[in-house]
């Protein structure tokens, strides 16, 4: 990183002010997987070798479909990791991204991707630029929202949770029709993993995430999830990290593309193929009983008790 980027990235980092007088809105309705056998959410999982977007396809296919979630006109909003300029699996994978946009915009989608990047590696265009991301979005005329951009506006979210008791989240998110969902799938040096529940971290306001890191930052990041729930969740697991993270470790590649409506379940997948290698990481025990987890189901972010099915 150059040097001008790392100072600037710290003025972000430490001087980043909310907004006061916020518009106070209420936790949206909850989500229920739209992809369900039994009243237990589906996890679709896809091996991929070569072509990435016939992956998702199928990954969306074996779900049921895309139609259950969008129709035409719907406004969509999707939300990559694009946290730091770091090649994938430390950022969303362009082709992946592609793929995605392109399968959604086929659906009739009205697109709009939306991300903020980490503290040092704020403002958020200067990262997305750097990963190639804005070149790819102007060339499909999709728009993209800087969330830390000094025009966005915020809306103030009560959620009373155990350690969280409002989230402040960017308005062009809440009034979304559609939420999707691309993380990738990485183990995370201070959340332990990063998948589908950490991507929303993305969506807090930048003078909030400083303290989100301060102590209980898992069972923050599950809290943060009270705001809203995802409609579709597509998680690119063709290569992951399975020791540090979130922008570089020990790089795998299990070749998977994963696609729910149910963080849990597509999350709880996850882990299960990240505790499959043998590394240096703190994911040992029952998927169920890491902290991001526990809370998730505390507060009944998922279906049927945590039971979900693989199709594949």
């Amino acid at each position: 990183m150059a040097v001008t980027d790392t100072l600037r990235g710290l003025y972000h980092l430490f001087a980043d002010r909310k907004p006061g007088d916020l518009e106070v809105r209420l936790p949206k309705g909850r989500k229920t997987a739209l992809w369900c056998e039994d009243g237990e959410p589906l996890v679709s999982k896809v091996r991929v070798v070569d072509e990435v977007k016939t992956g998702v396809a199928k990954s969306l296919e074996l779900l049921g479909g895309l139609d259950r979630v969008v129709q035409p006109g719907d406004k969509v909003l999707v939300k990559p990791n694009f946290n730091s300029p770091d090649p994938f699996p430390g950022s969303t994978d362009l082709d992946f991204l592609r793929a995605v946009l392109e399968l959604l915009m086929d659906a009739g989608a009205e697109l709009v991707v939306g991300e903020s990047a980490g503290g040092l590696w704020r403002p958020t265009r200067n990262t997305v630029a750097k990963l190639g991301a804005t070149d790819v979005l102007e060339e499909m005329g999709v728009e993209f929202i800087a969330f830390d951009a000094s025009e966005t506006e915020w809306v103030e979210v009560p959620i009373e949770g155990d350690y969280l008791q409002s989230v402040t989240v960017p308005k062009a998110a809440y009034d979304a029709d559609r939420l999707v969902y691309l993380p990738c799938m990485k183990t995370h040096q201070y959340a332990r993993f990063t998948v589908s529940l950490k991507l929303s971290v993305g969506f807090m306001h930048p003078a909030e995430r400083r303290a989100l890191h301060m102590r209980n930052l898992e069972q923050k990041v599950a809290e943060i999830n009270l705001v809203w729930q995802p409609d579709l969740i597509v998680m690119d697991g063709r290569k992951a990290f399975v020791s540090g993270g979130p922008e570089r470790g020990e790089l795998v590649e299990p070749g998977i593309i994963m696609a729910s409506g149910d963080m849990v379940a597509v999350d709880v997948e996850a882990l299960k193929i990240l505790q499959s290698y043998q590394a240096r990481n703190r994911l040992d025990g029952d998927p169920y009983d890491l902290p991001q987890i526990a809370m998730a189901m505390k507060h009944g972010l998922t279906a049927a008790e945590g039971a979900y099915k693989v199709v594949e």
